[in-house]
């Protein structure tokens, strides 16, 4: 893998959203996502792909600062849109030389603009001028304050997409902190940089200058070239400015355009210093992603806290024998009766079991039963999930990035999983029904055995089964033959008859493997219902790992960064220097 290479593989994990939460600066966080993605695919691959293309120098600066009007001063038409309205500069232009035409109506820089020869919405206007040498593009950046969001996004990101910048301030407006965030951050990412000072009266050159000066000493941009543009009277917005007045930027640039080792300089300066931000921009990132990831683990968390009170709900309505109250007792005690039986339940379990027989055999439907607590079983699913996803919508109501989750989801779907879903009855009363089959497959099993097959036979593989079923409702570890104090001794006696046909032992084995069925199947259904929460995290979750991909992306392009020649760390020529501005020493001139 090369630096190229190494680039790509950090760019990969940017491709979906990383923080869809509100939690900690996730606002920062998603800027800086913006801004390290829009810089890879504006700048740094694109330019790792060319090293040779021709230099991109973007014209930035606040509202009013005459950007517009200094582009079309430099190339001598009126290729850009000045104007008294603010914003002016609504749709950017990219002022190339004929020559570098082709390239830049490629998708080689700023590939996320399409190209475009009049305005336009998300468009980027190229126009060419000969007055530009081959080599070297302008751009002229909407405001960096402008009132309009989406304008200011869009010059931090051309900005970002700059080997140079030429970045224009006023004399009234130098000191103002908007543009000194863009400058300093030029600075810590080693951005090849000029400043243009804009109308300065005659009189308030050298002060103003001076201290402009101090100022970008202050903020770490001592020596950074500065041009001082003195005000003038021009007699319309769309007028240009004198040639004298931007002779000297003029003159800097051409020298620029002509001299291809120079423009090598400035494009790997800016390019050292874009990787080198890597280092720091990314671990940053990785953090953030760790906590979006953290976040997420906590509502995780949280709807798996519901759902296994859920399953601790019905575990306890299985043990209370709650279940065999209402329906399920009236349908047992149109049979059994009351006191009478439970006194001679003892000494006369086979005139019991005659009973029974004919209650399975048509004195009592045997379907009311069963329906009975086929319901109960049903309801007692439902209050289980109820509860459980009341508890989940609540935690994640009060729980970092909860709120904003359930926002984005709107009200009403927000209210839906508060509650069970609908579709759960029908779900439920398949599972129960599933559950008494296997139930009476049970019954079948052990009915087949010899010991108790004609005592099986004697009560119906139907009988046994719901005796079975309403013992599991009425034991809470394996029959004890203990009066549990529900209405009229129902487990105790659906205990004594089992023990009457299969046995101590086997009653044990066939109530608890009855018993983890069911549950099994319930767990199933919370399970499904717990899905409706998860879901919506997963759905919107980066994935797992992403920090550690991110983290290991940033140390390939560490390890790959000496495969770039070292950055440049000498000024930009000036005209003060023995190179001039056409970028040859006078002993070169001719």
């Amino acid at each position: 893998m090369d630096l190229l290479g190494a680039l790509e593989s950090l760019r990969r994990p940017l491709d979906r959203e990383l923080f869809p939460l509100a939690v900690g600066e996730a606002d920062a966080d998603r800027r800086a996502l913006r801004e390290l993605t829009g810089q890879l695919d504006d700048y740094l691959l694109p330019r790792l792909r060319a090293l040779d293309a021709p230099l991109l120098a973007v014209v930035g600066g606040s509202t009013g600062a005459g950007k517009s009007t200094l582009v079309n001063s430099l190339v001598g038409a009126d290729v850009a849109e000045p104007g008294v309205l603010r914003p002016t500069t609504l749709v950017p232009t990219l002022v190339v030389s004929p020559a570098d035409r082709s390239w830049f109506m490629g998708q080689n820089v700023l590939p996320g603009l399409s190209r475009a020869t009049g305005d336009g919405p998300g468009a980027l206007r190229v126009v060419t001028s000969p007055a530009l040498g081959a080599g070297l593009a302008l751009l002229d950046a909407p405001d960096i304050d402008s009132v309009v969001t989406a304008n200011r996004e869009l010059a931090a990101q051309l900005l970002a997409a700059a080997d140079l910048w030429l970045f224009v301030t006023t004399a009234a407006r130098y000191a103002d902190e908007v543009p000194w965030s863009f400058l300093r951050s030029a600075r810590e990412r080693s951005t090849a940089l000029a400043v243009v000072l804009d109308r300065v009266a005659p009189e308030a050159v050298e002060p103003v200058s001076r201290d402009l000066a101090r100022l970008l000493a202050e903020n770490g941009l001592e020596g950074t070239r500065l041009f001082t543009v003195p005000e003038a009277a021009l007699p319309d917005e769309r007028a240009r400015l004198p040639a004298a007045s931007v002779e000297d930027i003029s003159s800097w640039l051409t020298g620029l355009a002509a001299d291809a080792a120079e423009r090598a300089r400035v494009v790997r300066q800016t390019l050292s210093g874009a990787l080198d931000s890597l280092a720091t921009r990314v671990p940053s990132l990785a953090a953030a992603v760790e906590r979006q990831q953290a976040a997420f683990d906590g509502l995780h968390s949280i709807v798996a806290g519901a759902y296994a009170g859920g399953m601790a709900d019905f575990d306890e309505g299985m043990r209370d024998g709650s279940l065999l109250r209402g329906e399920v007792l009236a349908r047992w005690q149109d049979f059994i009766g009351t006191g009478d039986l439970m006194r001679s339940l003892e000494s006369r379990v086979g005139w019991l079991r005659d009973r029974i027989v004919g209650f399975f055999t048509g004195r009592v439907p045997e379907a009311q039963l069963r329906d009975a607590l086929e319901s109960g079983v049903e309801a007692l699913i439902r209050g289980a999930a109820d509860g459980a996803a009341e508890r989940a919508l609540e935690g994640w109501s009060a729980a970092p990035g909860g709120p904003g989750l359930l926002e984005r989801l709107g009200a009403v779907e927000s209210a839906r999983l508060g509650r069970a879903s609908g579709d759960l009855g029908k779900r439920a009363e398949a599972a129960v029904r599933g559950w008494q089959e296997y139930v009476l497959d049970l019954v079948r099993e052990e009915g087949a055995e010899r010991r108790t097959a004609a005592r099986v036979a004697s009560f119906g593989v139907n009988g046994a089964g719901l005796l079975l079923m309403l013992a599991v409702f009425a034991s809470t570890g394996g029959l004890t033959g203990i009066e549990v104090g529900i209405a009229g001794g129902t487990s105790v006696l659906s205990q004594k008859l089992l023990e009457a046909v299969f046995g101590d032992q086997a009653v044990r084995s066939l109530t608890a493997r009855a018993r983890d069925d069911l549950r099994e199947r319930v767990r199933v259904l919370l399970d499904e219902e717990a899905a409706r929460f998860t879901g919506q995290l997963d759905s919107v979750a980066p994935p797992r790992g992403t920090a550690d991909a991110l983290r290991s992306a940033a140390l390939r392009v560490r390890d790959h960064r000496a495969e770039l020649p070292a950055a440049v760390t000498a000024e930009l020529p000036t005209l003060e220097d023995p190179r001039a501005a056409d970028g040859r020493s006078p002993e070169e001139r001719p």
